[in-house]
């Protein structure tokens, strides 16, 4: 295996004694040779196996001769968008476009189009007509079949059509796209590799297709959205690599877009293996001069200890691309990893994060899923515990002992969050204690995203309860460590669900807390999760009931400005939003209120209450001459009800 960086230009190629390459891949991010991009990961799997890559970084998409600088690759084109959607790249949940890509070099914006594995996929086409080409990333992950687009706000074809693309390698991608590379470098036409595991591709014949679920077609979807309910929900259920089907979807007569199966999970030592290839753990050299690439600072220093998510939130696509069978490293490769670190320069003795997408996950929620599958029908934390979740800390509490003895670790963080619903599941405090004596610095962040029962219900997450008992205990551990240490919880407006009613009741909540936070998360409808398919349809797909959306803009506005009703900017909003939810109680100046009355609504107050003042002494005045004083303490106390009311 070849040291260094891999080709990225034709003189790199030819350096290495290459006439040509076996596969180009078309990236929408900067090239960083670093296991957390995904790009890295499947260039140096097909290194590994013998093929020899290319990498194109951001290539100018109005150029075709921007994707012909290698040539024709032997064996295919490979396209990723890159780490992230390229539309969540580019546009805030307001549809605005952001300032800065954390992807490309020095942070510059506009280095990628819109939907870019579409547009990337075109443009080879114009100038390779018949070579392969293969989509893989989380964008073409994502939307492999139809599905809501929240930026053109309409349904979309499946990419693997619109992009002229022959194959989809979606998920996580080690396993398929050797297997795809395999069957190329046999002689295999593109068009024949319909067996694979992890892979979509398109037919004329639905024949040909065995074992098939065959879903709504697109058209079908476009005129009916409780039919892409339910095709959605079709999909989600069939997300298993052990009991998932084949799914068909049809479009017009003749077309038909198949995905097959996910691909089995890794095993223990195959992601050792994934891990253990000489990634150069930073970014191109050529990007130097430009400041470097702004993503690799939070992962240069952090290490990857797991994959795939059984937690089950309904906002997050988790479940579609690294599915919910826990993957997980060996101690040995993660303390092998670490061990870099403290040889770099740049190293201060602090790993920044031990995790996945969920940290406190290191094995399979049951014993039965490596055999049978996840339930289709059930989480494994929601609404409850399953009564066969494993709840063990035991493993990740020993890795992290480990980490935190090497020479010249000081501090190790973790930063990927943790299931505060998990760790409440666990008989045993000697995780949480630990936790909070060695792996929180002032304070730990955590995802309760709401406290009304309500809106949790439709996010998937557990009850209010169950954080304010998390709260609680990890108060009372970092008393007992005599630790001054806070929680800083992650909060989302306008999910489906919220009215505005809940929104104030979040806002009441975090007015209790005494706490208002700088950063608020509007939700966003991304492609293949079900809050999208709420937002979409306008009903819980596992259900087919109808779910409360905030969509006007204005109303979203006024749900976020809740949040941070102590901002003044916010003010108008926020004076509207209680008005109306019919909680102008909570305007004015006692204790419980979020906002004060403006000084003309002050003034007219003052006035209105004199006026009832004045005619309270008369009717006292006059009630006293008749019976006395008594009666004139009867009406205080009926024009205060009557304000109260």
């Amino acid at each position: 295996m070849e040291s260094g960086f891999l080709p990225v230009c034709r003189q790199d190629m030819e350096e290495r004694g290459w006439d040509s390459v076996d596969f180009v891949y078309v990236s929408g991010d900067a090239y960083v040779d670093h296991p957390s991009f995904g790009h890295a990961v499947i260039t140096r799997v097909l290194e590994a196996h013998g093929y020899r890559v290319g990498i194109i970084a951001q290539p100018d998409w109005k150029d075709p001769a921007s994707i012909a600088v290698y040539g024709e690759p032997r064996l295919g084109f490979l396209i990723s968008a890159g780490n992230m959607d390229s539309m969540v790249n580019h546009y805030s949940v307001s549809k605005k476009p952001r300032k800065t890509d954390a992807f490309t070099p020095g942070g510059e914006m506009g280095r990628r189009p819109d939907y870019a594995v579409v547009v990337y996929g075109n443009l080879i086409r114009r100038t390779f007509k018949k070579t392969p080409v293969i989509l893989g990333g989380i964008e073409a992950s994502l939307r492999r079949l139809a599905h809501y687009d929240y930026w053109s706000n309409r349904l979309k074809r499946s990419v693997l059509l619109d992009s002229g693309a022959d194959l989809i390698s979606y998920g996580m991608g080690e396993k398929s796209i050797v297997e795809i590379a395999e069957a190329l470098n046999a002689g295999l036409d593109i068009r024949d590799i319909t067996y694979i595991p992890g892979t979509v591709y398109k037919t004329k014949d639905a024949g040909s297709v065995y074992d098939g679920t065959v879903l709504p077609g697109y058209d079908e979807l476009t005129a009916d959205r409780l039919a892409y309910a339910r095709s959605f929900y079709t999909q989600y259920c069939n997300t298993d690599p052990y009991v998932g089907k084949r799914l068909i979807e049809p479009y017009g007569e003749h077309l038909y877009v198949v995905q097959n199966p996910p691909s089995a999970p890794l095993s223990q030592a195959e992601m050792d293996r994934v891990y253990s290839y000489p990634y150069m753990r930073t970014y191109h050299p050529s990007y130097e001069e430009a400041g470097g690439v702004p993503a690799i600072s939070e992962v240069k220093f952090s290490l990857i200890s797991s994959r795939g998510c059984f937690g089950g939130c309904n906002f997050c696509a988790l479940t579609f691309h690294q599915g919910r069978i826990l993957q997980t490293r060996s101690h040995e490769s993660l303390i092998a990893e670490a061990r870099q670190f403290i040889w770099d320069p740049d190293f201060k003795g602090y790993i920044h994060d031990v995790g996945g997408p969920t940290a406190n996950f290191r094995h399979p929620s049951c014993v039965k899923q490596l055999t049978h599958g996840v339930c289709k029908d059930r989480q494994c934390l929601y609404p409850k515990p399953c009564r066969n979740l494993r709840v063990d800390h035991r493993d990740y509490t020993s890795l992290l002992r480990k980490l935190r003895e090497l020479p010249g670790v000081k501090k190790v963080f973790i930063r990927s969050g943790i299931r505060f619903d998990y760790v409440m599941a666990d008989p045993c405090d000697t995780f949480f204690r630990e936790l909070c004596e060695h792996h929180v610095s002032g304070q730990l962040k955590v995802a309760p995203e709401h406290v009304s029962d309500v809106v949790l219900e439709k996010m998937g997450k557990p009850g209010n309860q169950v954080y304010q008992a998390f709260v609680s205990k990890y108060y009372a551990i970092s008393r007992n460590l005599h630790k001054e240490q806070y929680l800083v919880p992650y909060l989302m407006s306008s999910h489906p669900g919220s009215t505005m009613k809940e929104a104030v009741k979040l806002a009441e909540y975090l007015r209790d807390l005494g706490y208002m936070p700088e950063q608020v998360q509007d939700f966003y409808p991304t492609p293949s999760t079900i809050s999208t398919c709420m937002y979409y349809t306008g009903v819980d797909p596992r259900d087919m009931k109808p779910v409360y959306v905030p969509k006007d803009p204005h109303e979203k506005a006024m749900q976020r400005a809740l949040i941070q009703y102590r901002n003044p900017k916010n003010y108008e909003l926020v004076a509207e939003a209680l008005k109306r939810a019919g909680r102008t109680d909570l305007i004015g100046f006692g204790k419980q209120c979020l906002i004060r009355p403006k000084r003309k609504e002050y003034e007219s107050f003052r006035k209105e209450e004199g006026r009832m003042h004045s005619g309270l002494r008369r009717t006292s005045e006059s009630a006293g001459q008749e019976s006395g004083r008594p009666k004139k303490k009867k009406a205080i106390r009926n024009i205060h009800k009557k304000k109260s009311r």
